[in-house]
């Protein structure tokens, strides 16, 4: 398909998700952008009116087009308090692969997206390299988050605080898992970009996790990205390239032994269980069925041990010099997937720890992927007050099930020099497990 064909399908889709949008302004209220910058453009309301004109204001000034669909996290905090049902990330999403066709992608992101993330081996390698050299550009900081900064990068990251690459990837750690015919059962574990080569403490607690519930973990190694940091860029070719590499694989792995595909990265989940399919019309029949039992298999890992192991979570007492923990409902996770409960409950398992509340728990930490890099400032405000909520709750871990969370909020408790230890929730649980 070519771009300009490409872009009459997403502005026809765009009018056609447009109608449903009553111009209530309810999301104004929890649009953590606008909550930060009060400009009725930033808010989904500002963002649709813009798009009922999207053709003439391509045309128009493309790139202030860009400005405004840009300050957007995609966080899903208007269509998940839409009381007429308007779905504004499909919006979003179109509209911003709309002006992709139109703009064309930089070298940069089409070097990433399209060249880099798509050859998993490859990728692979890049990770490995960095992580070699990585001394060379990182200075690690004497901090609970265990972060590094990059002063050699400063006019382009700022005073940023980053993880450090393992020394091994998580594919390389396992190898190749099979399963086991003989448990009942078995699972393909989708560990995401983040999980497999950045917090592999995520992985390992989630292989010990389903090794102790006697589920059996499947899990190659050769999983492309899931293709949502190209979607969010408006990249629908790198992201198709992404989604076909990974039916390749999964088309190989769905056999009958395979009851569910498990993921502890929630914006991984969401885009197998949804965003694979709504976005698969040009795709073949074959690949579009695939895609169908990916998406009724595909289930956050909490919502499995919960629901579908329906792991005892009994209230235990805590002991009596428990860590104090508090939690931030991480946005695709809550808002997306509807899984909260499910969290809350599990870390009740391991009795060292007590949880404490955080004020505005369920409310965006700044990240949503590149937007920390295309807006920082406004990503550093929204996370700031992200951080002052947990330093203000006591605790002294902050607990997510989101590793683009964990990052984030790593960061701005490194820039206050706190001492606030950050983990996933699935470190928590796996914990104390025999």
């Amino acid at each position: 398909m070519n771009d300009m064909e490409q872009l009459r399908q997403s502005l026809v889709k765009i009018d056609d998700l447009l109608a449903s949008c009553m111009r209530c302004g309810n999301c104004q209220a929890v649009c953590p952008v606008y909550t930060q910058t009060r400009r009725e453009a930033d808010v989904a309301r500002g963002k649709i009116v813009l798009l009922q004109n999207l053709a003439y204001e391509l045309i128009k000034d493309p790139k202030a087009v860009e400005e405004r669909l840009t300050r957007c996290l995609l966080c899903g905090a208007c269509e998940h308090n839409c009381s007429t049902g308007v779905k504004t990330l499909d919006i979003f999403i179109e509209g911003r692969i709309a002006l992709t066709q139109y703009l064309k992608l930089s070298p940069l992101k089409k070097l990433i997206f399209q060249s880099l993330l798509t050859h998993p081996k490859l990728f692979s390698r890049a990770i490995h390299t960095g992580s070699l050299f990585q001394g060379l550009v990182l200075r690690r900081q004497q901090n609970a988050q265990k972060t590094a900064t990059a002063p050699l990068l400063k006019h382009f990251l700022g005073a940023r605080h980053m993880p450090t690459l393992p020394k091994q990837q998580l594919h390389d750690k396992y190898g190749v898992l099979t399963g086991d015919k003989s448990k009942k059962i078995n699972v393909i574990f989708y560990p995401g970009c983040m999980t497999d080569k950045v917090y592999t403490q995520i992985g390992d607690a989630v292989i010990k996790l389903l090794n102790h519930y006697g589920v059996g973990v499947i899990m190659p190694d050769d999983f492309s990205c899931c293709g949502l940091p190209a979607l969010a860029s408006g990249d629908k070719v790198g992201y198709d390239t992404l989604v076909k590499n990974n039916i390749s694989v999964f088309e190989r792995l769905l056999t009958d032994d395979v009851q569910y595909i498990v993921s502890a990265c929630p914006s991984c989940t969401e885009t197998l269980h949804k965003w694979w399919v709504r976005l698969s019309e040009n795709y073949s029949e074959k690949d579009r069925e695939i895609l169908k039992k990916i998406s009724e298999k595909a289930i956050d890992i909490h919502a499995f041990l919960y629901s579908v192991l329906k792991v005892d979570t009994k209230d235990p007492v805590a002991k009596e010099n428990a860590v104090k923990i508090t939690y931030h409902e991480s946005c695709h996770l809550k808002k997306s997937l509807g899984v909260s409960k499910e969290v809350l409950e599990l870390l009740k398992l391991n009795d060292n720890y007590t949880l404490v509340e955080m004020a505005e728990a369920d409310k965006c930490c700044g990240c949503g992927g590149s937007f920390t890099l295309t807006q920082p400032e406004l990503s550093l405000k929204i996370g700031t007050r992200k951080g002052l909520n947990i330093m203000k709750s006591g605790a002294e871990e902050v607990v997510a099930a989101c590793p683009a969370c964990m990052m984030q909020i790593a960061d701005i408790l490194g820039r206050n020099n706190s001492n606030i230890k950050v983990k996933h929730s699935l470190e928590i649980i796996a914990e104390n497990l025999k």
